[in-house]
């Protein structure tokens, strides 16, 4: 019994031995252990930074997390009560529409809520366009849960970005990331308020870039989508809210989700910061973007149809096909031409039209960008100067009338003449307001108000607030025949 006894100590002091030993030795600085395929263990971890944000091998997320819920802002709108024109048979003809139009909606006044960034300490903040584009009134709310109302400074549908303002001094700003430098793989954050929860912290990879899904495009025609993908979880609400780096730089603003069901469900998209930071800078200066335009259009295998693919041959081309050039247009000027291929834009790859409409979209009309591009097998690169949706490089001017929430400029000489008219003025956003109530669709030419001629949109202003109430405007469409009226009354 002894002899038993002894073995069995001699046996537990060598086991104990050994796993000292062994853990000492063999799992010295290892922040894990492995476990059995046929037990679960559990630990408690705490790691320390090591220089260049990571964890014994993975990434620290908390310093990150930790500043941007500061500069994260939930945006509060109220929407004032709208009627909707719906869908005729016959499409958007006004022409048509105007007798057999398929009814009106009425939409009640109601709210809802998205995020927004501070970008400056003196109180700007970024959010989607989407989220103020009907909005009435509209309050921030912060981390700490001070809440202040906030104005619309510009907004811009063709990227889903507006620009709002608080009267507030020394907030918390983003710090701005270089979006050209995010990773395939890399960590990142998404900050928010979404489902109308407090702040809200996600967590994932860059799953893609360059992404265009058509988001934008339903609402202008000269959108720009480069969107990053993430698989950081992103609900209604977190719209107009951080995307951030392991370092708490601002990389992007979260816009949109791939979704059958309207909730997460695998991948979220963001406005790239290199992109949002142009937009923000315009819209803070101007009101509204100068969008610099090359004057081509481009076409690439990943965005277009296969018989397209087929007929340009766009499955053997690295790079983006002109596939014709605008007459009178910077990239005209500099000689491209149809068939050319364009590889790089300021010496920045591109092979996708979603990477093309960033890398120039970041440009303003007068600026001259590197267009590199290949023709027959040589490759050339031309000095190309942007021109704006005007072919000039002048600053386009988004005037926007106040009584009437809706945005508008005056037409050019030159356009006035080529319609063939003394002049007018374009409405540019039919807004949220009384002329939202009507047919009227966006880029109207406006030429009389109250049966008295317009040409700018200070007389169109005038007009408008001199009447008793009720306003009759006629105009034209352009590529449309006849004359056609729209009526509100602004009692």
């Amino acid at each position: 019994m002894n002899k038993v006894l002894s073995t069995v100590l001699i046996a537990s002091v060598t086991s104990l031995a050994t796993f000292a030993a062994a853990k000492k030795f063999i799992y010295r600085d290892t922040p894990f252990f492995k476990n059995t395929p046929t037990e679960a263990s559990f630990h408690q971890t705490s790691y320390h930074t090591n220089e260049g944000g990571t964890l014994g091998g993975y990434t620290d997320l908390e310093s990150a997390a930790a500043a941007s819920v500061k500069s994260v802002v939930h945006v509060k709108v109220n929407t004032k009560a709208q009627v909707v024109q719906t869908q005729s048979p016959f499409g958007s003809d006004d022409f048509f529409g105007q007798f057999f139009g398929g009814g009106r909606q009425y939409i009640p006044q109601g709210q809802s809520s998205g995020s927004g960034v501070v970008v400056s300490a003196d109180g700007y903040i970024v959010t989607n366009n989407h989220v103020v584009e009907n909005a009435n009134d509209i309050t921030v709310s912060f981390n700490d849960k001070n809440a202040m109302k906030a104005v619309v400074v510009g907004k811009d549908a063709s990227t889903d970005l507006a620009l709002l303002k608080v009267e507030a001094t020394n907030l918390p700003a983003l710090n701005f990331g270089n979006s050209d430098n995010v990773r395939l793989g890399q960590w990142v954050l998404a900050v928010g308020y979404p489902l109308n929860l407090e702040t809200t912290v996600t967590a994932g990879i860059v799953s893609a870039k360059s992404r265009s899904i058509g988001i934008n495009a339903q609402k202008s025609k000269s959108a720009i989508e480069s969107f990053i993908q993430t698989d950081a979880a992103v609900n209604p609400g977190n719209s107009g809210g951080a995307l951030v780096d392991a370092e708490g730089n601002l990389i992007g603003i979260n816009s949109a989700i791939a979704s059958p069901t309207g909730s997460y469900a695998g991948y979220s998209y963001a406005i790239p910061s290199n992109l949002v930071k142009k937009v923000i800078e315009d819209l803070k200066k101007y009101g509204n973007v100068q969008r610099g335009y090359l004057g081509i259009n481009p076409m690439s295998a990943k965005d277009a149809t296969p018989e397209e693919i087929s007929a340009y041959h766009l499955d053997n081309i690295n790079g983006v096909y002109v596939a014709a050039v605008n007459k009178g247009s910077g990239a005209d000027d500099a000689g491209l031409k149809d068939g050319d291929i364009i590889t790089k834009i300021n010496g920045f790859a591109v092979s996708t039209t979603p990477e093309l409409l960033e890398q120039v979209g970041r440009y303003s009309p007068g600026n001259k960008i590197d267009v590199t591009y290949t023709r027959a097998g040589k490759e050339i690169t031309a000095k190309v100067e942007l021109k704006n949706i005007n072919g000039n490089t002048k600053i386009v001017k988004n005037e926007y009338a106040t009584k009437l929430a809706a945005s508008f400029r005056s037409l050019s000489k030159e356009e006035s003449r080529k319609l063939g008219i003394q002049g007018g003025v374009l409405v540019t956003n039919v807004g949220s307001g009384e002329l939202a109530q009507t047919q009227m669709k966006r880029n109207f030419i406006i030429t009389a108000v109250n049966e008295e001629n317009v040409n700018t949109v200070e007389q169109l202003n005038n007009e408008v607030n001199s009447s008793d109430g009720k306003v009759q405007f006629s105009g034209l469409y352009p590529g449309y025949q006849g004359v056609y009226y729209y009526e509100v009354d602004l009692k």
